[in-house]
C-alpha cells in the first residue's frame, strides 16, 4: 500500500500559517490513518481535532471509511460517536 497524505492549514498564534498532516492509505474505500501529526506551535490548540472533524466530514460526503492505526485518530473517533458512520 502507497502511502498518501492529507494536509490542511492553520493560523498559529503568531499568524503563521502551520500545518496539520495525516499519512494514510488506500484500500478500496477505506482510507487507512497511519499517522496524524500537528507542526509544534499548533499542538494544544484544537487543530489536530478540527483537522480530523474536516477529514470525517470529507469521508462521510464521499462515502468513504476511516480505519484508525495512530492513537491519536483512534482516540478521537471513540470520543465523537457523531462520526460512528464513517468509523471501520
Amino acid at each position: 500500500m502507497a502511502r498518501q497524505r492529507f494536509e490542511q492549514g492553520f493560523t498559529d498564534e503568531e499568524g503563521q500559517t502551520r500545518t496539520v498532516w495525516a499519512d494514510y492509505a488506500v484500500q478500496g474505500d477505506a482510507r487507512i490513518i497511519l499517522h496524524v501529526e500537528a507542526e509544534p506551535s499548533l499542538r494544544g490548540t484544537g487543530a489536530a481535532a478540527s483537522f480530523m472533524q474536516a477529514l470525517a466530514e470529507h469521508a462521510r460526503a464521499e462515502r468513504l471509511k476511516l480505519v484508525p492505526r495512530c492513537s491519536y485518530a483512534v482516540a478521537w473517533l471513540k470520543r465523537h460517536n457523531e462520526f460512528r458512520d464513517v468509523a471501520a
